[in-house]
């Protein structure tokens, strides 16, 4: 049962791969797709996604597809949502905006129908146990590096007893990056 392997697909990849992986992958049964504007994958998986829907293998609800925020593209959104990451000359930098606003601003795109769950990414318990705190939408999971090497047993034991999926990035490690 491939209800829930995950395909992470790498920046480097040449043009034309991603797709080709992604139908592969999906014919195989893969079911999560991880996307985000960083990865630069996500025109490709699209173009996988359109052709085997026309090709009547696959029914969207049947894929869960992740993607992340990127606050470049919301400057001026609600409090909180714009400014996560930002960044000058490709350097990140510091921001008084807090998560929690962010996150309420994330719940109502659940509310309107805009999304079906959200997640963090990247956080740890203490961060977790006060968005948990004042949150109405518990986070559906949360996308933190996780490998044989970095194996944080307890964010694992932790999310476990909340109920939080957690979804590792860079399962084998990531040699080939340089952070």
């Amino acid at each position: 049962n491939h209800s829930v392997m995950r395909l992470l697909l790498s920046l480097q990849s040449p043009p034309g791969a991603v797709q080709e992986a992604v139908e592969v992958a999906l014919d195989a049964g893969y079911q999560h797709v991880d996307c985000a504007y960083f990865y630069q994958n996500e025109a490709e998986i699209g173009a996988a996604f359109q052709k085997k829907f026309g090709e009547g293998r696959l029914k969207r609800d049947e894929l869960y597809v992740v993607s992340k925020v990127s606050p470049i593209f919301l400057p001026n959104r609600s409090p909180g949502f714009g400014e996560l990451m930002p960044q000058k000359d490709g350097l990140l930098l510091q921001s008084d905006v807090d998560y929690v606003d962010t996150w309420r601003t994330m719940e109502k795109l659940v509310d309107e129908g805009l999304v079906k769950s959200v997640g963090v990414s990247n956080f740890n318990v203490s961060q977790l146990e006060r968005l948990l705190s004042v949150c109405r939408i518990k986070p559906a999971a949360n996308q933190v590096k996780l490998h044989p090497y970095l194996t944080q047993p307890q964010l694992v034991e932790y999310c476990k007893s909340k109920g939080i999926v957690l979804i590792a990035y860079s399962p084998f490690g990531c040699p080939a990056l340089p952070w």
